[in-house]
């Protein structure tokens, strides 16, 4: 009987331990939204949206403007796109610290990979009055574009990459 007891200890034991083991939070860390080809590419981002999208209270904007979102150390980039008859408007906003206070002062690039394969490099001009960098990509073709934006910050480089399909 003593053998019987021992071994129903001993398979409770591995159970519990197994059972421990699957529900450890261990598990390496998901986006907060399922992967799509509207996704930026990062480790931290949200789900990508345009101005006319809402997001909803749960989502995590990261105190943003509604589009997708990048958080680089120091640094909130964000990406919102939108639909003209001449092209596509792009508005980057480039903010530091938690208070996301604008950075006026930047020389912010955009290079946009077309659904065609060529490639588009904008000077993106600082929106005083909206705070933020903004650019016209001209063109309408369909499909997915793929924007790296690069911010040189007083010599400190600050880039992010992102998509969006028109």
């Amino acid at each position: 009987m003593q053998l019987t007891k021992t071994h129903i200890i001993l398979v409770a034991s591995l159970g519990l331990l197994l059972l421990g083991a699957c529900s450890s939070g261990n598990q390496a860390n998901e986006p907060t939204a399922s992967p799509t080809t509207n996704q930026p590419i990062a480790t931290d981002s949200a789900s990508p949206m345009t101005k006319s999208d809402a997001m909803k209270p749960d989502e995590h904007s990261h105190g943003g403007q509604g589009g997708q979102v990048i958080e680089s150390g120091f640094y909130h980039l964000e990406l919102i796109i939108g639909k003209e008859a001449n092209g596509t408007h792009i508005d980057f906003f480039l903010q530091k610290g938690d208070n996301h206070e604008p950075i006026p002062d930047a020389k912010v690039t955009a290079q946009v990979q077309l659904p065609d394969g060529s490639q588009k490099t904008l000077n993106m001009k600082y929106n005083a009055e909206d705070k933020h960098y903004t650019g016209l990509l001209p063109g309408s073709a369909t499909g997915e574009y793929k924007v790296v934006i690069l911010s040189d910050i007083g010599g400190e480089k600050v880039n992010g990459r992102f998509t969006f399909t028109r």
